[in-house]
């Protein structure tokens, strides 16, 4: 079992940067696929950024491409989130996921991971 927790979330202007972190637990975080979604209100969660187990390069959604960065820590199990550009568009919920068994780039983009956290709001206003 891995437990995910999510933090570094809150209120920031347009234009300005927020770094979420996602603490795992139970297994180490360089084993498992990783990914950040967001679900704003009303809206389907969607995928935002992600690594796959093993592998540096970066899967990332189109509109956050240039502006976020996903990133990870071995050694401390954590994986980070680098928003800079925010966007009031960029408001919403987000969350951590992993998964032992996604690889590919189009499974990576879907919801099918086995481990959530409970997310951390991130609101862009003036």
């Amino acid at each position: 079992q891995v437990q995910l927790v999510e933090s570094g979330g809150g209120l920031m202007h347009p234009g300005g940067s927020l770094r979420l972190s996602c603490a795992a637990s139970g297994r180490t975080i360089g084993s498992l696929s990783v990914g950040w979604f967001r679900q704003s209100p009303g809206k389907e969660r969607e995928f935002v950024a992600a690594f796959r187990f093993g592998s540096t390069n970066p899967y990332y959604t189109d509109s956050v491409k240039g502006r976020f960065t996903i990133s990870r820590d071995n050694a401390k199990n954590l994986v980070y989130l680098q928003m800079n550009s925010l966007k009031p568009e960029d408001t919403a919920v987000y969350y951590c996921a992993a998964s032992p068994i996604l690889s590919s780039s189009a499974d990576l983009g879907r919801l099918d991971y086995d481990f959530w956290g409970q997310g951390t709001q991130v609101t862009v206003s003036s």
